[in-house]
């Protein structure tokens, strides 16, 4: 047996076994709450609505706890006018089916089994919840947050007191009790997200740093520095630093092409590049489309065949690192193409820019952001560009016209020095000759270690980006569910985008600083999640954890 539990969401037919098993053992012989019968299993009759939240020792079931957030609730049935009792206004669940196994009692698990189902509770969007508190343990309920509401439910031999609990009067006791042991982390202790990453001390220490005003001259030596960094990095002769995310910096080279008034080529292969076309849509752009399958790479013989044929159009518009997919678009061929062919290029570097060689002599505009692979705090962006930019106050709303940005040093606007000191601190610590091939590499081990276990991989007929892997999970196998896991775990990983949702996909960044030991872990957590059965194989999915692909 070992010594450490892992408290997660039930996904295993010998977990809904054991919860059958355990259920039974709590509900009918020790509460007596239902009539024995020869099977020694009692199957919830919520059970198909129920999602478990268990706490397992290998493959022994120790201790559950069921969160239902579909009325009428068990109370409904036991209570008249349950609502009366209740808090306005806020979305509640019930908590149901709560034992420890007998073998594992004593061991505190109670509040870790809790602290895991509010956190399910609260993605999911509740803020109240409700339980029958068995009438033996109302002092432990209480000294947990619950408060009691109502007359007893339930027959005379098996009383229950209804309660609720709220997500601040958890929070004023949890911590406490989850101190006393560490076994299962309260705060994920790994970051493969691909923004906001895990940043260095340093980087954290110049961000505490006090604020400074955006027009004193401290502040304006700072942004200097920093834009000498990443002209430097960039091979570019002009940085502009923004105040907000990368979307703000494409919005503000689409407000540049609209000014330009020339028509251009959009390109995508993923969502991102999707977003670039909307980008032009709303900007009101002249602008044809060429689109390939998500995954697939941006084939320049296509993108030389669309300019052929159309020889009026003066820009190009593209993602480098297709965040979506792990794609990473030949910038270097499109530069030779879009040059024989004297077409203006605009990158979208924001994934790329920090994790491969990124040179943007020769590109006409391109943008970054700051809580990506720079490995800073969000908040920041940037719009790189080799040419002279004059403001346009007829054309632009202010904040978009880059020209303000380039007349003079500083920034026209209120910025933040706490950020820009620690994107400066960020940028300095950027060793291309050490950190491009460090990614490289793991990201070739991970790509490989993922498909020797039967994982599929999104994007392999294409160049992969080594920032990022995108993992297409099958139907039955919830990505969001195995995120959530996976952050009980210790790990954080992505699946809520609306993109990943809608394509059941997860991904694994490795933009931060990581390991190849760490990700090992990560994979030992990860493969019990996604067992790969025979397909004759029976087992008990839950319909939560099952989605209809489009």
């Amino acid at each position: 047996m070992r010594s450490t539990p892992r408290v997660k969401i039930a996904t295993e037919a010998w977990e809904f076994e054991q919860i059958h098993r355990l259920n039974y053992q709590t509900f009918v012989e020790e509460i007596k709450e239902h009539p024995r019968s020869a099977s020694e299993r009692l199957v919830d009759r919520f059970d198909h609505e129920n999602t478990y939240v268990v706490c397992v020792y290998d493959r022994q079931l120790a201790g559950m706890v069921a969160i239902r957030g579909r009325r009428p609730f068990s109370l409904d049935q036991k209570l008249r006018d349950l609502d009366q009792y209740l808090p306005d206004d806020r979305p509640i669940c019930e908590l149901r089916l709560l034992a420890i196994d007998r073998r594992f009692r004593g061991r505190l698990l109670l509040p870790e089994l809790l602290a895991a189902a509010w956190q399910n509770i609260l993605e999911q969007g509740y803020e109240l919840a409700i339980i029958s508190g068995t009438t033996g343990q109302l002092k432990l309920y209480g000294h947990l947050g619950f408060v009691p509401f109502g007359p007893l439910v339930g027959k005379p031999e098996a009383q229950f007191q209804p309660m609720f609990l709220t997500r601040q009067r958890f929070a004023e006791r949890a911590d406490a009790l989850l101190g006393r042991r560490r076994s299962t982390p309260t705060s994920p202790t790994a970051n493969f997200l691909p923004g906001p990453v895990s940043v260095t001390d340093r980087v954290q220490q110049a961000f505490e740093g006090q604020p400074v005003p955006h027009r004193s001259e401290e502040f304006v030596a700072e942004l200097e520095a920093t834009r000498g960094l990443l002209r430097q990095h960039a091979g570019t002769r002009h940085v502009q630093i923004l105040l907000g995310s990368g979307t703000l910096a494409n919005d503000a080279v689409a407000g540049q092409l609209k000014v330009n008034g020339e028509p251009g080529l959009v390109l995508s292969n993923g969502e991102f590049g999707e977003r670039l076309v909307d980008h032009a849509r709303r900007a009101n752009l002249a602008y044809d489309l060429l689109a390939a399958p998500w995954g697939d790479p941006l084939e320049v013989s296509a993108i030389n065949a669309a300019i052929r044929k159309n020889p009026g159009i003066g820009w190009v518009w593209f993602v480098h690192c297709e965040t979506s997919t792990g794609v990473l678009n030949d910038l270097e061929s499109l530069k030779r193409l879009c040059g024989a062919w004297g077409v203006r290029l605009c990158v979208d570097a924001i994934s790329s820019f920090g994790t491969v060689p990124v040179d943007l002599n020769g590109v006409y505009l391109a943008t970054t952001a700051s809580g990506k692979a720079l490995r800073a705090f969000p908040g920041l962006s940037m719009v790189f560009h080799n040419h002279h930019i004059e403001p346009a106050p007829s054309a632009l709303p202010r904040y978009l016209d880059l020209g303000l940005y380039a007349r003079r040093p500083g920034s026209p606007f209120t910025h933040s020095s706490n950020l820009v000191q620690a994107l400066r601190v960020a940028v300095s610590e950027l060793d291309q000759s050490t950190r491009f091939q460090e990614i490289a590499d793991l990201s070739v081990w991970l790509r490989e270690e993922l498909e020797c276990r039967g994982f599929d991989v999104v994007g392999r007929a294409a160049q992969p980006a080594p920032g990022v892997v995108t993992i297409a999970l099958p139907p039955g196998i919830d990505a969001t569910a195995v995120d959530r896991e996976l952050q009980l775990a210790g790990y954080l990983v992505s699946s809520r985008s609306e993109y990943l949702v809608a394509r059941n996909w997860l991904q694994i960044s490795l933009m931060g600083k990581t390991s190849r030991t760490t990700l090992n872990e990560l994979l030992r957590a990860l493969e019990p999640l996604c067992p790969r059965r025979p397909a004759a194989e029976s087992t008990h999915v839950p319909d939560r954890l099952t989605k209809s692909l489009p």
